[in-house]
């Protein structure tokens, strides 16, 4: 199984900042693409910013400029670096990761792997 742990969040002041990461582990071939999505109260998941292997980036047109998504592929790890935060981007947030894992010699089919969430509070 592929396993996604988060870290990072918090209770922050509006215009202030936070570092969001995850990490990956277990029987992992590749990951093609890792990401961050969000959820707030009575709102639907949403994407806030996605890279791929090679360092191509994804955002929300709410976080551009504001948000930076960057990523270790020799640690498997995505990082979220949220500046200028807004009582809007309260939300619980979601790592994401799009992965091939093995089990011996068998590979299974690419498949999508989500984290348990983190809560990011951000204060007016």
């Amino acid at each position: 199984q592929v396993q996604l742990v988060e870290s990072g969040g918090g209770l922050v002041q509006a215009g202030g900042s936070l570092r969001l990461s995850c990490a990956a582990s277990g029987s992992i071939f590749s990951i093609s693409v890792m990401g961050w999505y969000r959820q707030a109260p009575g709102k639907q998941r949403e994407l806030v910013a996605t890279i791929t292997s090679g360092g191509s980036t994804n955002y929300a047109d709410s976080v551009k400029g504001r948000f930076t998504v960057s990523r270790d592929n020799a640690k498997n790890t995505v990082y979220l670096q949220m500046n200028s935060l807004k009582p809007e981007d309260t939300a619980v947030y979601y790592c994401y990761a799009h992965a091939t894992r093995y089990s011996g010699s068998y590979y299974y089919a690419p498949g999508d792997y989500w984290g348990q969430g983190t809560q990011v509070t951000v204060s007016s």
